[in-house]
């Protein structure tokens, strides 16, 4: 398990629509599926998370996060851009789920007013910046 340092929680944690965020996965039909994500937040040392509200995403899936915030990261990372390489754990409702809730910026949860999305937190297996140098 790899650590997320602390020098990316704050841009990865804004609220700001100057930051790109794509996730990816593989189908079931072996394409990437990939997937614009306002929700990304830090939410420990090794954990990323995410709202999901669409697919039907599964314990164990593995996922790449392409995060780019050129303001909040170009002076600290190559281009302003890191990966993370992770694998998904789902919570569907307890205390991740209403964490992961709670800590949605406004426009996320604007977007699913019945709260029938559901938590996934993603363990950070690898983090490295755009060159593909291990993130310290």
């Amino acid at each position: 398990m790899s650590e997320i340092p602390e020098k990316v929680h704050s841009p990865i944690n804004g609220d700001s629509f100057e930051r790109v965020c794509v996730i990816g996965t593989i189908g079931a039909n072996g394409y990437a599926q990939l997937s614009p994500r306002g929700s990304l937040m830090v939410f420990d040392k090794n954990h990323l998370a995410i709202w999901e509200r669409s697919g039907d995403r599964q314990n164990g899936t593995k996922i790449t996060v392409y995060f780019r915030a050129r303001e909040g990261l170009k002076s600290v990372v190559p281009g302003g851009v890191v990966r993370f390489y992770g694998t998904a754990e789902v919570h569907r409702s307890g205390p991740v789920y209403e964490k992961v809730w709670e800590r949605l910026i406004p426009v996320e949860k604007e977007g699913d007013p019945s709260k029938k999305g559901y938590a996934v937190l993603i363990k950070i297996d690898r983090a490295e910046d755009l060159l593909r140098n291990p993130l310290k």
